[in-house]
């Protein structure tokens, strides 16, 4: 099986998001660092080295986090916040809605550890619905990055961009297959592989799994268009329209609860534009469990041979 992206080395996304905060903390003397225990998990461990004065060790306080985080704004300065995906969002979530999304503060949101891939830490703090609670708030901005350069990337972008940000990253190691030099357009799909048989739509860690499939397709005589959506909200809604209006039909792929997912913003978009078959790979509504990334991503249905029936069955339906 021969793919059109191959890779030399594997490091988890949080390092990206660490390093990527270490460059701001030197070009940018108005980002801070806030951190919830958790600064060795978070890779912001080197930030605080460097720039202690502005760096804020909150404590198992999370509310607290983003509250201190949405006053910082008003002095000018760019906060980031960092602890694990469960408690940046469903333990702070009214914080978030009052204090950061309502009042239109200009903080980030750094949420690691996010989806089945925590593995075996299990389903209390496997959040697979923080996509769907973040993009339902009005003025936040949702990214998910699919590797370390990309999430290095986005997290330089994201202290461009006024106002919220929910920036979500993982744990594993991951294969790293896009440039060390990309610029991070938020809101801009990249197209990785041009195909005219079926769009493939993926987010996250479940963009390495999409380009797998595509290999396999292509092995079938399949020619499957992968885009990486690595930003769910604002959605490039056209970049989707343009492909989907080649190629017929549609599959999307994420490390998230099918409800409230990227699947669900591309069946919104196609059901209001050009309504054509979508399959949906993604948890079906049900919690995680204890076991390692792999054997998670297997049983729960998120691999490369998942999109690649997914994308059969939608060609079917065409």
């Amino acid at each position: 099986m021969n793919t059109k992206f191959t890779y030399t080395d594997k490091k988890d996304t949080r390092s990206g998001f660490g390093d990527g905060l270490l460059e701001l903390g030197r070009t940018n003397p108005n980002v801070v660092g806030l951190c919830a225990d958790l600064t060795g998990s978070l890779k912001m461990g080197a930030f605080k080295k460097e720039f202690p004065e502005r760096f804020f060790q909150v404590g198992i306080a999370e509310a607290n986090m983003i509250g201190l985080a949405a006053g910082m704004t008003i002095g000018g300065k760019i906060p980031f916040t960092g602890t694990f995906a469960n408690f940046s969002t469903g333990r702070v979530y009214d914080q978030i809605r009052q204090s950061v999304a309502y009042s239109g503060k200009n903080v980030k949101i750094c949420a690691s550890h996010a989806g089945l891939t925590l593995g075996e830490d299990g389903a209390t703090h496997q959040i697979l619905e923080d996509i769907g609670m973040m993009k339902m708030l009005p003025h936040m901005t949702v990214i998910n990055p699919c590797d370390y350069n990309q999430t290095k990337a986005a997290t330089i972008a994201i202290a461009e961009h006024e106002g919220p940000v929910y920036l979500r990253f993982g744990r594993p190691s991951m294969p790293i297959f896009t440039p060390a030099n990309q610029k991070f357009e938020i809101g801009k799909a990249w197209k990785m592989v041009d195909g005219k048989d079926v769009s493939i739509f993926a987010t996250g860690h479940l963009v390495w799994e999409a380009i797998l499939a595509e290999a396999i397709l292509a092995e079938k005589g399949i020619s499957a268009e992968i885009i990486n959506i690595h930003t769910i909200k604002p959605l490039d809604e056209e970049a989707i329209l343009v492909s989907v209006s080649k190629t017929g039909c549609a599959v999307s792929a994420e490390e998230h609860q099918i409800n409230g997912g990227l699947g669900e913003s591309i069946a919104n978009t196609l059901v209001r534009n050009n309504p054509k078959p979508l399959e949906m790979v993604a948890v079906k509504d049900s919690f995680g469990e204890s076991g390692t990334p792999a054997e998670l991503m297997k049983k729960y249905g998120l691999s490369a041979e998942n999109i690649v029936a997914a994308a059969l069955r939608a060609i079917e339906r065409k």
